[in-house]
């Protein structure tokens, strides 16, 4: 007579005081995840449900399958949008990577009140945005400081500042060399906007983000700069290396890792600016300011209209979707080679 062999039991856990750690572990992080499962998984389900609805915050939801997706390509608002901050990211982002870099590398240097200096550059990131963009709105007034500045470095030379109204000027940047170059005999019109370039008001709010968000960059690269040995640099100068050598040859391929972060983090907040968009324009002028996070505030909340949560929740998907896109390209240049670092 055979023996019938005894079915195995499956163990999540191979003891009984493992089982009860693993509880203890998750009561205590019990807090969190309903929070996250509520606040983050939950809501992010419901916005991907409304968007294939006609859903306008009174009524329920009415499923129109995939109306507001194919309305992408008729809907040029949402299409200027993300032209004007495409502008942003690729601005901000490069200048705000390359001076939060510069600054850190100058005060990384056995310089003095170095500790006092880095203070001073750190100030700004701790500085609400709500009261910098105030303070910002202050300066950029028409009648306003940065205005009779210029002034008066203008009058100092013997010329004369016409003052620019910062916050209400449409020109963009590449219609104003084009025309400066042709001495106003050619102009972009105002049909091909996207030509045009970013906005006298768009780049006003771009030294704002650049002003806030190069001293917290900053930080991160100065902590790298302190991991990076001495005796790397001490090599490369006995190879005969000098010092823009072993800037570009040891510091920024070991600063890669850093640079990677840097750079996708200062993306993903280009992508979503609000704020100060919110505060000094609210889009404007001519939606020259408006940005995709601010266009779906304003549709889902019926600021511009009836509201359109369901619109609103579409455009926030592709958003989502286009920020996934960009990071990922970045992460696959930039990270290429760091695995050795």
């Amino acid at each position: 007579m055979t023996a019938v062999p005894k079915p195995r039991r499956f163990k999540v856990f191979h003891s009984e005081a493992a089982r009860k750690e693993a509880i203890a572990g998750y009561m205590f992080l019990s807090p969190y995840l309903v929070v996250t499962a509520v606040f983050t998984i939950g809501v992010i389900v419901f916005a991907i449900y409304i968007s294939f609805t006609d859903f306008n915050l009174f009524t329920a939801p009415k499923w129109n399958h995939f109306a507001h997706f194919k309305s992408l390509l008729t809907d040029k608002r949402f299409g200027r949008a993300l032209i004007n901050v495409l502008y942003y990211v690729i601005i901000v982002v490069t200048l705000q990577t390359s001076l939060a870099l510069l600054l850190a590398v100058v005060l990384n240097a056995p310089i003095r009140f170095k500790q006092f200096y880095r203070t001073l550059f750190y100030a700004p990131s701790v500085t609400s945005a709500v009261v910098i963009s105030f303070i910002f709105w202050w300066l950029y007034l028409k009648t306003g400081y940065l205005n009779y500045a210029l002034s008066q470095i203008w009058g100092f030379f013997g010329a004369e500042w016409r003052a620019i109204n910062w916050l209400n000027d449409p020109r963009g940047l590449f219609q104003l060399m084009i025309e400066g170059v042709s001495r106003g005999a050619v102009t972009i019109p105002s049909s091909q906007w996207y030509w045009r370039g970013p906005s006298i008001t768009w780049m006003a709010i771009m030294a704002q983000n650049i002003f806030t968000t190069v001293p917290t960059f900053m930080i991160m690269f100065l902590a790298a700069l302190q991991d990076i040995s001495p005796t790397l640099y001490e090599a490369a100068a006995i190879d005969g290396a000098n010092k823009r050598q072993q800037f570009f040859r040891v510091t920024v391929p070991m600063l890669r890792p850093v640079i990677l972060l840097v750079v996708v983090l200062g993306t993903i907040g280009t992508w979503q600016i609000f704020d100060q968009v919110a505060i000094l324009t609210a889009g404007g002028p001519l939606d020259t300011t408006l940005t995709p996070v601010y266009f779906i505030y304003q549709e889902a909340l019926g600021l511009s209209g009836p509201p359109r949560m369901g619109l609103a929740s579409s455009r926030a998907i592709v958003l989502a979707a286009i920020i996934l896109l960009f990071t990922y390209v970045q992460k696959r240049w930039i990270e290429g080679g760091t695995e050795q670092y």
